[in-house]
Parts: C-alpha cells; sequence; structure tokens
C-alpha cells in the first residue's frame, strides 16, 4: 500500500499545467531535480505513514515560497531551520512562511503540525504577470482557464484519504468565495473554515499579529482534537 508521501510525490510529479491565458506565466517548479528532490526528502520525512490528515488550502504558490521549493507556505529559510532539510538555495524567507512557522512552532513542531495537517493550495501551481505574483482569482479570464485544473486536483488530493469532514481556507475572502462554491457544486468538504491570510496580517495587521497566531492555534487544535 502506497504512503501518503507516495500519493503526494505522485501528484506533483505529474501536475499538468492549465493553459494560460496570453500575458501569463506559470509556477511550476516540479520539474527540477533540485526542487523534487527536497520536495521527496520533505514528503517522506513528514507523511510516510498511511494516517489521515486535515486539509489546509492556501491561494497558490507564490515566488518565493513554494514557487523556490516546491512547499506550501515553505521558503527556504523555514525548510532547513524549522524542517532540518538541507536544500540548494540561498537563506531567504517570506512574509507567509514566517507566520506560518511561528504557527508550526507554537502548536508544537513541524513533526507534530505535519502529523495532523497537509497544507496544500485551491490551485497547487502559480501564476505570474508582468513578473509580479498573481492570485487565480485576480482576472476572471485566468479564473476560468485554471478553474477545471483545480477541480481535478482537489478530486485527486481527495482520494489520498484526507479527512473530509472540516477544511481549512487559509484567504478569508475570495479565496473562501471560490471554494465555497466550487464546494457546494461537488460535495468536497462537510464544512470550510476561513482563516486570513498570513500575507494580509504581515503587511497590514502586523501589530495584532499574536492574535491572528492564536486564532489559528485555536481553529487547528479545535480540529485536530476531533
Amino acid at each position: 500500500m502506497s504512503s501518503l508521501a507516495d500519493l503526494l510525490i505522485q501528484f506533483y510529479q505529474q501536475l499538468v499545467p492549465p493553459r494560460m491565458p496570453r500575458g501569463y506565466g506559470i509556477l511550476h517548479p516540479q520539474p527540477d531535480a533540485e526542487v523534487m528532490g527536497v520536495v521527496n526528502l520533505f514528503f517522506k520525512k513528514y507523511y510516510d505513514d498511511n494516517n489521515p490528515r486535515h486539509l489546509i488550502l492556501g491561494i497558490n504558490p507564490g515566488r518565493f515560497g513554494a514557487g523556490i521549493t516546491g512547499i506550501n507556505f515553505t521558503a527556504p529559510r523555514q525548510l532547513k531551520n524549522a524542517c532540518g532539510i538541507s536544500h540548494p538555495w540561498k537563506d531567504s524567507s517570506e512574509l507567509s512562511a514566517e507566520f506560518i512557522y511561528d504557527v508550526i512552532d507554537q502548536y508544537g513542531g513541524a513533526s507534530k503540525f505535519y502529523g495532523d495537517f497537509f497544507i496544500g493550495a485551491v490551485s497547487p501551481l502559480g501564476y505570474v504577470k508582468d513578473g509580479k505574483n498573481i492570485n487565480y482569482y485576480d482576472n476572471p479570464q485566468l479564473r476560468e482557464s485554471v478553474t477545471p485544473f483545480i477541480l481535478h486536483s482537489i478530486q485527486l488530493q481527495l482520494k489520498m484519504g484526507f479527512d473530509r469532514d472540516t477544511c481549512i481556507c487559509i484567504g478569508h475572502e475570495k479565496n473562501f468565495k471560490f471554494l465555497t462554491a466550487l464546494n457546494e457544486k461537488n460535495n468536497f468538504f462537510r464544512n470550510i473554515i476561513p482563516l486570513p491570510h498570513p500575507r494580509f496580517i504581515m503587511q497590514y495587521r502586523r501589530k495584532q499579529k499574536h492574535e491572528f497566531i492564536s486564532q489559528y492555534l485555536e481553529v487547528l487544535k479545535k480540529i485536530a482534537s476531533h
């Protein structure tokens, strides 16, 4: 029987990018051998079993986190310092990863957190326009182009055995609205709980960072206890 690590590795190896509207690029680091080597190490370290996990879905990878490492909300610095995984990249970080790993640290560390949760993304690939990150929902044409890819990706991940009672959605406005509409048509989850996005917190509510960490921890611990 394949472990969750094997299934996740296969999923990321076999991602087929959607066709992009003119002017848009795609963040798809997995074909790079160094990226996939690190992804393999990460999944084998934390998911080499068949225990059920709860699913957390962000928006889509960005250029300075998963766009480099292939691991959601994990920039090179967190990959080495918090996960103990060596890699070939510079010691760079990004705001969302810093917040998420502060949450992970207070939850009990990477092994405990990843033993209970998997952080994916509504779109497992990221998008760029004019050299900048763009979210799948920022442009109607882009959203329409990638929706079949998103739908198929969620279906594939749910076949891995993730808990379907409650999903956490990172991004409490547009990402939550899109995922909720998709869920109403497809019955992926019984319940979706939205949380504010770390980038929003770190850019606009940094003084309240500890309050948001407490909010995350309350939701995570409540779900993990069920």
